[in-house]
């Protein structure tokens, strides 16, 4: 696939098959990840594949359990309240595989780098017909003591980017951009 065509098409999805990922795809996903660039050439990521469901409900529980204790008032929380209330939600949309990018450096510019790492991830998934989406909301809570034992990370490790990957029930729209404000200097 054209990388142009790639990150044209790449959205997020939240809406998956039951079908698994197979190992040989997630490697595949894993060896673009780590041809992303990072600082000094570091490569302080780390890849933690997550399939049981159990787990990842349990995850789910305990993070939206997280969110709530730390929600600020207001309108925008009210609404962010709703969702993490309601039993049915799951954090990961019951997607088949998550894939934990963690930074295992103490250095500058670690998310930085998983960052980058990610979004190769993404669209390596998007060229072979998956569908990722990068779960924000997680990210607080598998930072925690609790969270890294979940997962079985080292208390040094950062979670930096835990996304969701799988076969998308549906193509996803694409999503009005703005315009770019650019500022040309010289």
């Amino acid at each position: 696939m054209d990388i142009d065509a790639a990150i044209l098409g790449r959205r997020s999805a939240r809406d998956f098959t039951t079908q698994t990922v197979d190992d040989e795809t997630i490697r595949r996903l894993i060896d673009a990840a780590v041809q992303a660039p990072s600082a000094s050439n570091v490569q302080p990521w780390t890849f933690t594949v997550v399939r049981d469901q159990a787990l990842l409900d349990r995850i789910s529980d305990e993070a939206k359990s997280h969110l709530l204790a730390a929600l600020p008032a207001g309108p925008e929380s009210e609404r962010r309240r709703a969702s993490l209330t309601d039993e049915g939600f799951q954090l990961f949309y019951h997607a088949p595989a998550l894939i934990v990018i963690s930074g295992s450096s103490q250095r500058p510019w670690v998310a930085e780098d998983c960052a980058l790492a990610a979004q190769n991830l993404m669209l390596a998934a998007y060229s072979v017909g998956l569908g990722t989406c990068w779960i924000g909301l997680a990210q607080g809570y598998l930072n925690t003591t609790d969270g890294k034992t979940a997962l079985g990370l080292p208390e040094a490790w950062v979670p930096v980017a835990p996304i969701i990957v799988g076969h998308p029930k549906a193509e996803t729209p694409p999503v009005a951009r703005r315009e770019p404000e650019i500022h040309w200097v010289g």
